[in-house]
């Protein structure tokens, strides 16, 4: 069963986010993890990428970190592109990790209750089975440019 959000508790969550530590980011250009990446980046976003795997090698201006508890200074939002079996490891390491996060976003087909009411307990907001790169386009009016409606910008009288 998948929660709603509204347009507006999306709308704050991405105004109010600067940095974002993306955890399973790929280095594979063709994957939705490494182009939502880029696309936040392009919008000025901060992305700390976080995958082992690649762990020092540059993505998009920075290096990539092993995990949550490598990255230096403040985080707003934890981008979750692991699969839904991973994601309480996750959250706890964030929730430790970074007393001041504001925000877990598991990404389209990423979902973990628990997870979630346990961030939630903790005064974090939580996003699940969504993309913030849809997202951000469908509440900023940048789908446009595919032949989407999104309702934001209008030609009716």
């Amino acid at each position: 069963m998948s929660e709603t959000y509204t347009d507006s508790h999306l709308r704050e969550i991405l105004t109010r986010t600067r940095r974002v530590a993306m955890v399973g980011v790929s280095m594979n250009p063709v994957r939705p993890s490494y182009y939502v990446a880029r696309y936040l980046s392009l919008k000025k976003f901060e992305v700390i990428p976080v995958n082992p795997g690649h762990a020092g090698r540059m993505l998009f201006g920075q290096t990539v970190v092993a995990s949550l508890s490598d990255i230096e200074g403040r985080v707003d939002m934890v981008d979750i592109f692991r699969r839904s079996e991973h994601v309480p490891p996750i959250v706890e390491d964030a929730l430790e990790t970074f007393p001041d996060l504001r925000t877990i976003w598991m990404q389209i087909g990423v979902e973990h209750p628990q997870a979630a009411e346990m961030a939630r307990a903790r005064g974090v907001d939580v996003v699940m089975n969504h993309c913030p790169k849809i997202e951000y386009q469908r509440l900023f009016g940048e789908l446009r440019m595919g032949g989407i409606n999104t309702g934001v910008i209008s030609s009716r009288l």
